[in-house]
């Protein structure tokens, strides 16, 4: 090796700051249009009452071991049973966070044999517990069942046996958009098939009572949903719901459910309280809809399609234009992050507007005056 054993990391550093796609952490600062806060529970006073609550009655910070060691709280058992009756599942599985829930689903479930059909535009988690997995997988064309059923169609003609899975997520958080769940679960139900429902960016926001895109389909044999807490609950973990055979088989069979410390006891009561809230509280939801509307039809005079949902992107497509068009916003007091490839695909470059109850009407409105001038400011080749 030449150099220092240092050197390859640093050469690689410094190739990523010539594609200006070097990443680095900065602080909070300005309007928030960039988390995923999106009913603005995270630093809700009922969020930090809860724990103070717990804190008081004895529950510990650490969970101290595996779930399957001492690490198996009260508190991981009654936000599961709440949670498996609020999203009206035989059976919910709290981890430590939605990526590693993700990776475990695809990486335990699909078996030796099996075909996984994932959408390609899908989390990175899908992906890596794709590849980790022990099943064949294909990539299927964004939001396209005919795509998704051509691929079982092939490998069937090829002598596939085994079982189908199909993983998707419900709402898309690089683009905004939504599956088309009842296709897919058509399409399922005629191939015998399984669907891994990635509700990330759905759950809190949409559904009755904030129970997510695919509410109309939890409690089937066939269905396994990811509600992520760290998002709208204002919290952290992972919920799998689903059926109960397939929650027992991932506690005996999944290694990052095995071998994992337990989430927080602490975590788990945030989280719950979380729920409660979602039936409690439905102003919030409304009134993220009520901006999410506002938003749809300012942004139309920056010539993007509105999304419809809390997620915006405008897409630039140029590396450089688009992160000089973030910093410019992000000077001006809006928090908006540019995202590049390998994130999204090349050329593909783009804002991604969050909208959270965290900023008002007034915000929103000042934030498309800004985009509209920075816009015009930052031409490609000024950028």
């Amino acid at each position: 090796m030449n150099g220092t054993p240092l050197a390859r990391y640093d050469a690689t550093l410094k190739g990523l700051a010539r594609k200006d796609r070097l990443r680095t952490l900065s602080p909070r600062a300005g309007l928030d249009f960039s988390s995923n806060d999106y009913l603005g529970l995270a630093a809700s006073r009922r969020l930090g009452d809860a724990v103070v609550a717990a804190i008081a009655r004895g529950t510990p910070v650490g969970a101290t071991g595996s779930r399957l060691l001492r690490g198996n709280a009260p508190e991981h058992e009654q936000l599961e049973a709440d949670a498996a009756a609020f999203f009206g599942a035989d059976r919910a599985l709290f981890f430590g966070s939605g990526y590693i829930a993700n990776f475990a689903l695809l990486s335990a479930l699909p078996q030796k044999g099996d075909l996984l059909v994932l959408d390609e535009l899908a989390h990175a988690s899908m992906h890596e517990g794709a590849q980790a997995g022990r099943a064949q997988f294909v990539l299927a064309a964004h939001n396209d069942a005919t795509a998704v059923e051509d691929a079982i169609t092939r490998w069937r003609a090829e002598g596939g046996m085994g079982c189908v899975w199909i993983a998707v997520e419900s709402l898309y958080s690089m683009d905004g958009d939504c599956a088309p769940l009842e296709s897919l679960v058509a399409l399922a139900d005629r191939h015998g098939a399984f669907i891994i429902i990635d509700e990330a960016h759905a759950t809190g926001v949409w559904g009755p009572d904030g129970r997510g895109l695919a509410a109309a389909f939890e409690g089937r044999d066939n269905i396994i949903a990811l509600h992520t807490c760290g998002k709208a609950l204002g919290a952290s973990g992972g919920l799998v719901t689903g059926p109960r055979a397939l929650c027992e088989y991932l506690i005996n069979r999944c290694r990052p459910f095995i071998y994992a410390t337990a989430p927080s006891p602490l975590m788990a009561v945030v989280a719950r309280e979380a729920l409660a809230m979602l039936a409690d509280e439905p102003m919030r939801r409304i009134q993220l809809h009520e901006r999410v509307a506002l938003a749809g039809r300012l942004v139309d005079r920056c010539g993007v399609t509105p999304s419809g949902s809390q997620i915006q992107p405008l897409v630039i497509g140029d590396v450089r234009r688009t992160m000089a068009v973030a910093a410019r916003l992000q000077a001006r007091g809006f928090d908006i992050r540019g995202v590049r490839p390998p994130t999204v695909p090349e050329g593909t470059s783009r804002l991604r507007i969050s909208l959270t109850l965290n900023i008002g009407e007034a915000d929103i409105s000042a934030m498309v005056e800004a985009l509209v001038e920075v816009l015009a400011q930052t031409s490609p080749e000024a950028a």
